[in-house]
């Protein structure tokens, strides 16, 4: 289960086996274990403003025993659903924990979510109880018959009407709670799809999905371990990728997580923090690298203590790839995965598997390939799907109440992505772009991560979002919306610099025939470009444009 330093990345692949207990449970792994023997051994660090506040293992173990007690005194126990609406906090820890002893599955909420992102995960989800504060209280509150199956919400905030306090609720208890004896493909962990191209799906993980994301992590992060290492990541923990690519696996590991405050990501504050916490290992999603970029001499300004820099949720890009050895002095792992089954491919600098445009090769332990339509891995060139064979433990138990959609994932044993890539003759995979995100024109068959990687590396451009237009001559076109950064002005002598910027550096077939400046690119709470609605504003465009 655990991928140790090897000598090459052949050796590990060759070498690995999974090996996970037939009794576990993420919290006994990730704390419980290690209080037993290191009780006052950093686990989170929280600063704000220049003032450090430190959790030891001992105190998670004993806070979160406290909160199952409560939580089991309420009905919650083996398969109950518990939502966790909270920003990253102490509190969001201890309320997972409580929910992996007691054998409940944890639905994570994004602070960030409105209404209708909640009232979709809530009623599909059948929520019993939620820990949040007063903000997501009140917007629980909001659904209605949506969360009818909520009976209990305790707020960090404190009592408030039906609300009860975390305080109040934890303080009749202080005895140690013995965990639910879970088995690996117990349910623990209910995460819902980003809603990119359909609505929200919630896609249910077993206990093993921690260990099935142990590997990726040693491999990204250059098998990172010990008493001075910290980990920060600005992705929610609401997000598969704040919460098994970052959080969990880093206490697993004994690595102290470090968080700030919940407010809108500054790259001259997540530099500032980092480099106050110490911070040795970091993951940062492809959006917030290329928001850092903005910040001129990095290693200059900031005590940086980087050993190790992984990313994904969205292609990172050869621009950003070498901005990190310029600016940061490492090589940034990228990797990728699906909330269906993650950290599956991924670049480990330490063991010379990097490459600039690639999303990595194969992590030690899961099989990947691109295949055809029919299920059949492609050779080196040419275009296909990425996919995972099953078993595998990163891979989700099934959709929840939807089996017909959880069959429509699977060809044969090979779990299906919708990712189009294409791998080299080295065996490094390349996104291309979603299958339903691909742009067809004049022929050429257009991935938009490209497009928008390169139009990010314009000094004017702050955001960018490509899609297709229907254009009666070439199928379709490209069409690109850009945020521009601050202090810059949309003219259209602005948009011709733009255009020339990408087909210089691009080609002739993909460079944005057409570009309509915006105030913001909508993102997904993992920082996913979300082009749904610009594709659809595009459509409508050439269709009055076609009428007219």
């Amino acid at each position: 289960m655990i991928l140790e330093r090897g000598s090459s990345y052949d050796s590990l692949v060759r070498s690995f086996r999974w090996s996970i207990p037939p009794h576990f449970n993420i919290a006994v792994a990730c704390v419980d274990r290690r209080a037993e023997t290191e009780p006052d051994r950093p686990a989170l660090i929280r600063q704000d403003d220049g003032r450090q506040t430190v959790v030891t293992y001992g105190e998670l173990r004993r806070e979160s025993d406290r909160l199952a007690h409560a939580l089991r005194a309420r009905g919650i126990e083996r398969g109950s659903r518990l939502a966790v609406f909270l920003p990253q906090s102490v509190e969001t820890v201890v309320a997972h924990l409580a929910a992996y002893k007691l054998g409940a599955v944890v639905v994570p909420l994004a602070a960030l979510f409105g209404p209708d992102a909640l009232r979709v995960r809530v009623a599909a989800s059948g929520v019993e109880a939620a820990v949040t504060d007063s903000a997501g209280a009140a917007k629980l509150a909001a659904l209605g018959d949506d969360a009818r199956t909520l009976r209990t919400v305790i707020s960090v905030d404190g009592p408030d009407g039906s609300v009860e306090g975390w305080r109040e609720a934890l303080a009749p208890h202080r005895d140690r709670f013995v965990p639910v004896a879970t088995g690996p493909d117990d349910p623990a962990l209910m995460i819902f799809t980003s809603g990119t191209t359909g609505p929200p799906k919630g896609a249910l993980h077993g206990h093993r999905v921690l260990a099935g994301h142990l590997p990726g992590f040693a491999f990204t992060h250059d098998f990172a371990e010990g008493a001075d290492a910290r980990f920060w990541t600005p992705s929610d923990w609401a997000w598969a990728g704040g919460l098994l690519n970052a959080l969990l696996p880093s206490l697993y590991f004994g690595i102290a997580v470090v968080f700030g405050p919940f407010r809108r990501f500054d790259p001259e504050e997540a530099f500032a923090l980092m480099a106050e916490t110490g911070v040795t290992s970091a993951f940062l999603p492809p959006t917030a690298i290329k928001m850092m970029r903005a910040v001129a001499r990095p290693r200059e300004r900031f005590a940086l203590r980087l050993r190790t820099v992984g990313s994904a949720g969205e292609r990172l890009g050869g621009d950003a790839y070498e901005w990190g050895r310029e600016a940061l002095g490492l090589a940034i792992n990228e990797f990728y995965g699906q909330t269906e089954c993650n950290y599956v491919l991924g670049a480990s600098a330490a063991l010379g598997v990097s490459r600039a445009g690639a999303i990595g090769k194969p992590v030690p332990g899961h099989t990947v390939a691109v295949i055809d339509v029919g299920g059949r891995p492609l050779p080196a060139g040419e275009q296909g799907e990425i996919a995972v064979r099953r078993p595998d433990p990163a891979m989700f138990l099934g959709y929840l109440d939807q089996p017909a959609a959880t069959a429509e994932k699977f060809i044969g044993d090979w779990m299906r992505t919708g990712d189009k890539a294409v791998t080299d003759a080295d065996g490094y995979v390349h996104f291309v772009g979603r299958d339903d995100d691909i742009i067809t024109s004049a022929g050429y068959r257009i991935g938009p991560s490209e497009i928008e990687d390169c139009l990010a590396a314009h000094p004017a451009v702050h955001l960018a979002a490509a899609v297709g237009k229907p254009d009666p001559l070439r199928t379709e076109i490209v069409k690109a919306y850009v945020a521009l950064r601050p202090g810059q002005v949309p003219t259209e002598a602005l948009a011709t610099d733009i255009r020339a910027f990408v087909r210089e550096r691009l080609s002739a077939a993909e460079y944005p025939r057409e570009i309509a400046f915006v105030d913001e690119i909508p993102l997904t709470t993992s920082g996913k470009v979300i082009r749904r609605g610009f594709r659809e504003a595009a459509a409508r465009e050439a269709g009055s444009t076609e009428e007219n």
